[in-house]
């Protein structure tokens, strides 16, 4: 087996299996309504979907493709943001409208926990690097959730910027979260909870991606139709801070996007185009399509 991309296609209904070398479809796997979300679990064993509209969670044996389980629950209304505790061999899931996150045992793929956010959208879900605290983007409420991961508790809910959608935890520079309405950068102190910092982004950003090595970061800008490039180590007034270098033109709508794990690829699903750009990580400049199904967006990136 090759690197394989994994995007899935939601208007399809399906997930493309992509050659992450040649950008060929080698297979196109069924899902349920609307897939949204994907992440591979621990020890690359597991691929979980989040059919968003079919209000399921799926899991798939990525040698196979077969499902090895697919997870209904009450209260998944709008099932979407995916984060994987490696070490605990859980999956935190936040279903958007009834604003609650799930806790899914990766051996078991069992829920094991639930507990409310008491916020507005809860989308997205990031991880500090220990996994020891979660952090959700409440889209409705202009903040963010911090969890305890161990205790399961509710830290505090600070206010970030209007339609906090994108979300990343940085080792050094802090948690990073684009707020899709008002275009900017919010960074905080993930220990603190306290804004430390802002910068400007395109129009609509939804995502927050982080380099392997850390160093720089990108953001799917969908209303603009390309990609905001940040340097983490910039100097900027006297500082060091997250700062956009460059904007990279992709397809119409990008959405989710991914780095291949030595840093020298990211690849961009864009919705309109039906497509995934191929970006350059050494000249930052989309190098290539790849097709997909109709309107691809979240996207996994699946190493030999």
């Amino acid at each position: 087996m090759t690197d394989q991309l994994l995007v899935l296609n939601k208007d399809s209904d399906t997930m493309s299996v992509i050659d992450a070398d040649t950008g060929e479809t080698v297979r196109v796997v069924e899902t349920e309504f609307n897939p949204h979300e994907i992440v591979v679990g621990p020890d690359d064993e597991t691929v979980y979907v989040t059919c968003s509209l079919g209000n399921t969670l799926l899991a798939f044996d990525p040698d196979t493709w077969g499902r090895t389980a697919e997870i209904e629950h009450e209260g998944f209304d709008f099932p979407h943001g995916l984060a994987v505790r490696e070490d605990a061999g859980e999956l935190w899931l936040a279903s958007t409208y009834s604003s609650r996150v799930y806790v899914v045992d990766c051996e078991t793929n069992e829920i094991v926990d639930e507990f409310p956010t008491h916020q507005d959208k809860s989308h997205m879900v990031a991880l500090t690097p220990d996994e020891e605290r979660a952090f959700v983007a409440n889209i409705g409420s202009a903040n963010v959730t911090a969890i305890d991961c161990e205790e399961r508790r509710i830290i505090g809910d600070p206010t970030v910027g209007e339609e906090p959608e994108g979300i990343a935890v940085h080792p050094e520079a802090g948690l990073l979260v684009a707020n899709q309405e008002d275009g900017m950068l919010s960074v905080l102190d993930p220990d603190t909870l306290e804004q430390t910092n802002r910068a400007l982004l395109g129009e609509t950003p939804i995502r927050v991606v982080l380099s392997p090595d850390g160093r720089h970061v990108l953001v799917p800008n969908r209303e603009s139709n390309d990609v905001s490039l940040l340097d983490t180590e910039h100097v900027r007034d006297g500082e060091q801070r997250p700062w956009e270098i460059a904007r990279i033109p992709v397809g119409i709508w990008p959405g989710g996007t991914v780095f291949a794990p030595d840093g020298d690829r990211a690849f961009v699903a864009n919705n309109k185009t039906n497509d995934v750009s191929v970006i350059d990580c050494a000249s930052w400049t989309e190098i290539e399509r790849y097709d997909t199904e109709l309107h691809p967006d979240g996207i996994a990136y699946l190493p030999e």
